[in-house]
């Protein structure tokens, strides 16, 4: 069974984006280097309410690629794959080629 999970109010799935471990000439990369705080935008919620009851549309979208702070966020297990969930406020920032 196929399972799609649906953030809450502001709060946002992440996949982290793993970092290669070798170069493309076949150097092998310390475990150290390898460590990226970004992630690809896997689903977003609707939104927090405001004080008088309106919808605050969160302003990331599925596909975005984010940065990330160091630690926070709920990890997440779904169907052998590891997600993490952030409240848009904890977001640092959207990264664009």
């Amino acid at each position: 069974m196929a399972k799609r999970l649906i953030p809450t109010f502001n709060r946002i799935l992440i996949e982290k984006i793993t970092a290669p471990a070798k170069t493309t000439a076949g150097i092998l990369l310390p475990e150290s280097s390898n460590k990226l705080n970004s992630g690809k935008v896997i689903a977003v919620g609707p939104g927090s309410r405001s004080n008088d009851g309106k919808i605050i549309p969160v302003s990331l979208k599925e596909g975005d690629t984010v940065l990330l702070p160091e630690y926070g966020g709920s990890e997440i297990k779904l169907q052998d794959k590891t997600y993490h969930l952030y409240r848009e406020d904890d977001i640092l920032g959207t990264l664009h080629d």
